[in-house]
């Protein structure tokens, strides 16, 4: 295969890991408290990044040598609370619902990305935002009659995924991939595990082993999208993310006897496009500052 053909492969993978192991969580959450779930996720999250750094060509020492290191523990421990909302959002507000909103995130980074990394925002990507905004709309469906307040978790959720992806590009300017992927798994293991055990609960022998697979699918996702950038750049790997929101509510619907309701399916279909237009549009500025760089 190409390198672009072996890229697009593990990326694939990756997301379809991704998507099922969202369910898995959806099946979790029900039934055990989130932050348990995502303090055992994260143990195993902790646990490969440290192997991946001691085994890289630089060495444990180098990769953890972070120049913002304020910044990449706090990047951390935003996501390991994101992931917990994620998982509470996904077994009180349902699979689709979480999806459809996340789906937006590119649209809250583009609003942040002004003040925060000090990117211009031109017009065309402020119409695609606010289009995507009134999708948004259409998926929440404020002025229905039984309009549920529960909703605010995805949004939080969104929001808080939103901060940590702007964190993410904040802190590439200074460290390495590598370096950020380190601090990710370890300083989220080490913040939920000041609360998590707290919530430890008795998992039956059959939650055990699902439990078992959404750490395994976890670390072979994590790894497989970190290949996939070795051949691809981020730019073509990121709308690919909007695959996993489709399979997420296939999943929803078919194993957990979800509803999506028209307007859901409308406001996530314009949700969708108008990020893959920003996303689009923010690789078009990058080029061409490369350019003008060269």
């Amino acid at each position: 295969m190409t390198p672009r053909a072996t890229g697009l492969c593990f990326s694939l993978s990756a997301i379809f890991i991704f998507a099922m192991q969202d369910g898995i969580s959806r099946h979790l959450g029900g039934a055990y408290p989130p932050v348990f779930i995502a303090m055992i996720r994260f143990w195993a999250f902790a646990g490969f990044a440290l192997v991946l750094a001691s085994r890289s060509s630089v060495g444990l020492g180098a990769t953890a040598a972070a120049k913002r290191r304020g910044l990449q523990i706090a990047r951390g421990v935003l996501l390991a609370v994101q992931i917990v909302v994620s998982i509470f959002s996904f077994s009180k507000v349902g699979l689709a619902t979480t999806h459809s909103l996340y789906a937006g995130t590119p649209l809250i980074v583009a609003c942040l990305s002004m003040p925060f990394l000090g990117e211009k925002v031109g017009r065309a990507r402020w119409i695609a935002t606010g289009i995507g905004f009134v999708g948004i709309l259409l998926i929440v469906n404020p002025l229905h009659a039984s309009f549920d307040a529960k909703i605010a978790l995805p949004l939080f959720g969104m929001m808080l995924f939103a901060a940590y992806s702007v964190m993410t590009r904040l802190a590439s300017r200074t460290d390495t991939a590598g370096t950020a992927f380190l601090y990710t798994g370890v300083a989220g293991a080490v913040a939920i595990s000041v609360v998590g055990p707290f919530y430890w609960t008795h998992l039956t022998p059959g939650d055990w082993f699902w439990m078992l697979v959404l750490c395994v699918s976890s670390t072979c996702g994590h790894y497989l999208l970190i290949r996939s950038l070795e051949y691809l750049d981020a730019v073509v790997v990121q709308p690919m993310y909007y695959i996993q929101t489709v399979l997420v509510c296939l999943i929803g619907v078919f194993v957990f006897d979800e509803v999506l309701t028209p307007n859901m399916i409308a406001g996530c279909a314009v949700v969708i496009c108008a990020g893959i237009f920003i996303i689009w549009r923010e690789a078009m500025a990058g080029r061409a500052r490369a350019a003008l760089e060269a």
